[in-house]
């Protein structure tokens, strides 16, 4: 079932008509329309579709590629407008056409468009892949000079943008010489889901002008219908009446397909056609998906049956008679993909029918897998203003995570987890050239463990907010014209060796003595941040027994930490904590939202005891706090939370945390402690297997 050579040419018969200026952003329909290689910044309409074709000025690939006109000897008068021009990309791997401004989620016709033309001078007709997104679409093999090209697919896009990468498999430069988006209903082609897309093979209307194709705006989803006329062997049916299809079709086959039909000459014939798979590289026995468009184009005397089945190498297709409805549109379909090592479809007449069986229109598609996840949104962001920001192009095209380890962009390692997002690992942008201050979407990438930023022209000072990634184990900043301190914590991570940091080489860095020193009272202690385990209730009840009869001897003890804006808050007894009691705590009293902002937002966790989590923070003057939060779950109660504030406040001791503050705001209840940095009493039980046998 392979199409003519006037096939080929079908569709450079569109002459140009008017100009009008350049559309990156999708028209009124949500077509977008480039016409690859076509310079300036104006584009124009198409006389036959009346469409808006955008010029290619390097936007939708980050200037990448170059553009040029096809060789004269393969132009010809009837030639359109956009076969004149194309882009090639002789450098780098992958290449990439992002087109924007789309909805998530929606389906989309995915249409490119290829013609040779000699271009190049070099008589090489290249061979190279197609990915949508970061799936496999297909290998195009250019076979010709001359030929006219089309590939489609139909996908399911995830984001508010796609890409068309071209990939360089050694066998010649790849180019394009159009490049389509058209969007459909929701409701169409069901077989597309998010995890498969369909590749069309060939889209057939039976009779009609041979030399006339179908698309817009007689088709509103702009589908290309090719026409196939064999008069020796078929007959054609035709209809100037209405021809529809329901609201709720699958596949809206538009009138002007179905208003043509074909029947066998011999009225004793069946109808078949055949293909032979085309296997691609990543699938070398495809699936294929077999749409046929029905309707009765004549009005049957009563007498008359028109009724036949579909087979499929000999074995029915379909378990339903087809009886084409009059003047409507009809769909047999498969809902799943079927592999088979050849094809044959017969449109066969069942033995009470009494003419032969019709044939409206034909679609026929591969099914691809679409299950490579793209590199997670937020990375993708960050990495897009930190390229924009240091101008790297090298490699950095299409997906930075993917498909697989092949395409990652150089200079960049990811991580990959089953039904999860990659995620970047590391950045190493050393010795790159980079100019101006570090920026601070480096922060947005959350699992960034590695981040070399040496050997560049990088001036201002070190941004806070690169404390915040909690997976971030090697920073080097080194050589390079940074200025100002070290951020409070960034030092802290260094101090509790959870970061290696590299600022070496740097003249004006911590020229003010102690900018890259942590203050004394920050210096690590043994903390204890979880719930002391039951085995140590005892010495607990001893130390605060003892600490009791010495206050009362001696009379209070300051607390060991002072935040810079004390409070002195009273407790009254029982469940009374704002009453006129008489044990007073030099404590500071925090709200809620003042934790949150402490916390991050409850960020990181440090542990969890019966009271509820632990969480890293930092007070507004540096000072780095543990908080203890109550969670909802607890069966711990404002009598509690009073016992454990009384007890705190009056214990002093070297192995003993120092609470710094408390809140009380209305549900929530919270301890805020001193900061401990080498761990829990837990874990250095568990360290040393002979501690108890040595107390």
């Amino acid at each position: 079932m392979a199409a003519t050579p006037w096939l080929l040419l079908l569709c450079l018969i569109l002459a140009a008509g008017g100009v009008l200026q350049a559309r990156a952003q999708p028209d009124s329909k949500g077509f977008i329309s480039v016409d690859c290689g076509l310079q300036g910044e104006t584009g124009y309409t198409e006389n036959t579709t009346k469409l808006s074709m955008a010029p290619d000025n390097g936007g939708f690939t980050d200037d990448a590629g170059t553009c040029h006109n096809i060789s004269a000897e393969y132009v010809t008068p009837l030639m359109g407008k956009s076969w004149f021009n194309l882009r090639s990309f002789a450098a780098g791997t992958r290449n990439c056409y992002t087109l924007r401004s789309i909805v998530p989620g929606l389906k989309y016709l995915v249409r490119a468009r290829f013609m040779y033309g000699n271009y190049d001078g070099l008589h090489r007709l290249p061979m190279f892949d197609l990915h949508i997104g970061v799936n496999f679409w297909r290998t195009v093999n250019i076979s010709s000079p001359f030929a006219a090209k089309f590939v489609e697919v139909i996908v399911v896009v995830p984001d508010d943008y796609v890409q068309v990468c071209l990939i360089n498999t050694g066998a010649g430069t790849p180019f394009i010489s159009g490049l389509d988006l058209r969007p459909l209903k929701k409701t169409m082609y069901p077989q597309v889901t998010a995890a498969q897309g369909l590749v069309l093979l060939t889209r057939f209307n039976f009779g009609g002008d041979e030399n006339t194709g179908i698309r817009y705006p007689d088709d509103p989803h702009d589908r290309m219908w090719f026409p196939w006329v064999n008069s020796s062997s078929w007959t054609e049916i035709s209809t100037t009446r209405r021809v529809k299809y329901e609201a709720d079709s699958p596949f809206e086959a538009p009138m002007a397909v179905m208003q043509t039909a074909i029947r066998p000459r011999n009225a004793s014939h069946n109808i078949e056609f055949d293909w032979e798979p085309q296997p691609q590289a990543n699938d070398p026995s495809p699936g294929y998906i077999i749409i046929m468009h029905f309707s009765e184009l004549q009005l049957l005397p009563s007498n008359a049956v028109r009724e036949f089945y579909i087979n499929l190498n000999g074995k029915l297709l379909n378990r339903d008679v087809m009886r084409p409805p009059y003047l409507y549109g009809q769909a047999s379909y498969n809902t799943f993909a079927i592999r088979k090592s050849y094809y044959i479809v017969s449109l066969n007449a069942t033995a009470n029918s009494t003419l032969p069986p019709i044939i409206n229109a034909l679609e026929l598609f591969s099914v691809i897998p679409t299950t490579n996840l793209s590199t997670n949104s937020q990375d993708v962001s960050a990495i897009l203003v930190i390229k924009a920001k240091y101008q790297v192009h090298k490699n950095w095209m299409g997906d930075p995570c993917g498909p697989g380890t092949v395409m990652v962009w150089d200079s960049l390692t990811c991580s990959y987890a089953i039904a999860s997002p990659p995620r970047i690992t590391r950045v190493d942008l050393s010795s790159r050239g980079l100019n101006g201050d570090i920026s601070s979407s480096f922060a947005n990438l959350k699992a960034l463990q590695y981040l070399n930023l040496s050997n560049n022209n990088l001036v201002g000072s070190i941004p806070n907010v690169l404390s915040q990634l909690t997976s971030l184990t090697v920073l080097d900043l080194s050589r390079n014209q940074l200025n100002g301190s070290i951020p409070f914590g960034l030092l802290v991570r260094v101090q509790d060796g959870s970061l290696d940091l590299r600022y070496g080489n740097n003249s004006d860095i911590c020229t003010n003595g102690n900018s890259c020193q942590l203050p004394t009272k920050q210096r690590s202690k043994l903390a204890i941040y979880i719930a002391i385990p039951a085995v140590l209730i005892v010495i607990i009840v001893a130390v605060v027994l003892f600490c009791f009869i010495r206050r009362k001897c001696q009379g209070s003890i300051n607390n060991s930490v002072r935040p810079r804006n004390e409070m002195m808050t009273s407790y009254a007894s029982g469940d009374d904590l704002y009453g006129d009691g008489s044990l007073r705590l030099e404590s500071r009293q925090f709200t809620y939202e003042e934790l949150k902002m402490i916390t991050n937002n409850f960020e990181r966790v440090l542990g969890r005891g019966g009271f509820g989590y632990v969480y890293d923070g930092f007070l507004e003057d540096g000072t780095q706090v543990a908080v203890k939060l109550r969670s909802h779950s607890s069966d711990q109660g404002d009598k509690e939370f009073l016992a454990e504030a009384r007890i705190l406040t009056q214990i002093h001791h070297k192995n003993l945390v120092t609470m710094i503050g408390y809140c009380k705001d209305g549900e929530y209840l919270a301890l805020v402690y001193e900061y401990m940095s080498e761990g829990t009493l837990h874990d250095h039980i568990e360290a040393c297997g002979r501690w108890w046998k040595s107390r």
